[in-house]
């Protein structure tokens, strides 16, 4: 069983990790945390800022009530900071935030005002500190993303495929495409630890056709590994039909429905995973408890279909899937830049 206590092995993570950011001796950076947060990395996050000689404060926020119909997980949009003025304030005058809310500010209301004071934030994943340090990031992973990301912008179709069913088409010539590589040095930047992913936010109707997670594919939402096929059939965005044998099929239609909110239905964003340290089987070698799942969004070569919020298409919920899958082939304009799960060409 895994402890959460101080290692120095793991304040070098966060230390080389901070560097990585351009974390400057002198420098004012804060820590965000709320009182659910998991304490041993917002105490990993003050050592390694402080050895790096950064001049560090805390912003602690009691974590809100529960008010949504059914458990929130993983959504990457904390509530924690609830629009307070003078928290927004701090965290944008600093030069550095280092994010261990629970849910993360990647789709907080409130991040655009932090980055607009010029604050880079990294969003530190929820996760026990020994999956951190495995997926430290590396420049060499920077590199590809951003070559993953160029490919999306310059798309203007995006096809998906897999032996188990899926078929799918993605309208991708209006989709903002961007992507993570576990680090950032630019002012007014928020990236993601862990890292390595490239996606894509679609313009309302421009997704249609059918996904299929077979045996194996990952609900992150669930920390769950899919045991039978679930098969979704997508028209202009929306889910319209839930079908599959056993479990998986009704608790996937059972949480989505429980929202009472038709956006919960949509798509989110679509992408793939590049970074080749992350773990598709990682899942079971943790708790549930000890893992956010940040990894499995990651890992190389997986389709990631995510449902919900979609900013892009000025769709807001807080129901969410984050669903990566192995075994599918990406194509943008006929081009193959994941084939049956792997990565290629440039990607690779």
């Amino acid at each position: 069983m895994l402890r959460e206590r101080i290692e120095a092995k793991w304040i070098d993570a966060f230390a080389e990790t901070f560097r990585l950011c351009e974390v400057k001796p002198g420098e004012v950076c804060a820590i965000l945390s709320e009182t659910q947060s998991r304490q041993v990395n917002v105490e990993l996050a003050e050592l390694a800022l402080q050895r790096m000689g950064a001049e560090v404060f805390h912003v602690v926020l009691p974590s809100p009530r529960q008010t949504a119909p059914a458990p929130v997980r993983s959504t990457g949009a904390s509530d924690a900071i609830r629009g307070l003025e003078p928290v927004i304030s701090a965290l944008g005058a600093s030069g550095f935030v280092a994010d261990c809310t629970v849910e993360g500010l990647l789709h907080a209301k409130e991040l655009p005002a932090i980055l607009k004071g010029g604050a880079r934030v990294l969003m530190i994943s929820n996760e026990h500190p020994e999956l951190l340090e495995r997926l430290v990031p590396t420049p060499e992973l920077e590199a590809k993303v951003k070559t993953g990301i160029r490919m999306l912008r310059d798309a203007k179709l995006m096809r998906v495929t897999s032996a188990a069913g899926t078929d799918l088409t993605v309208d991708v010539e209006k989709a903002p495409a961007g992507g993570g590589w576990g680090f950032s040095k630019r002012a007014s930047t928020i990236t993601h630890w862990p890292g390595g992913l490239c996606l894509c936010f679609p313009a309302p109707g421009c997704v249609n056709g059918t996904v299929v997670m077979n045996t194996g594919d990952v609900n992150l939402t669930f920390k769950r590994y899919v045991d039978r096929p679930i098969r979704l059939t997508i028209e202009n965005d929306y889910i319209t039909d839930i079908s599959g044998d056993g479990v998986d099929a009704a608790l996937f239609d059972s949480y989505i429905a429980a929202w009472g909110d038709r956006e919960a239905y949509a798509v989110s964003h679509v992408g793939w995973g590049m970074n080749p340290a992350a773990r598709w089987d990682s899942l079971t070698a943790y708790d549930r408890s000890q893992v956010n799942g940040t990894e499995l969004r990651a890992f190389a070569g997986n389709f990631l279909y995510s449902t919900g919020a979609n900013e892009v298409a000025g769709r807001h919920t807080l129901g969410h899937f984050d669903l990566p899958m192995r075994g599918h082939t990406i194509s943008l304009d006929g081009t193959v830049v994941v084939e049956n799960g792997v990565l290629q060409g440039d990607l690779a």
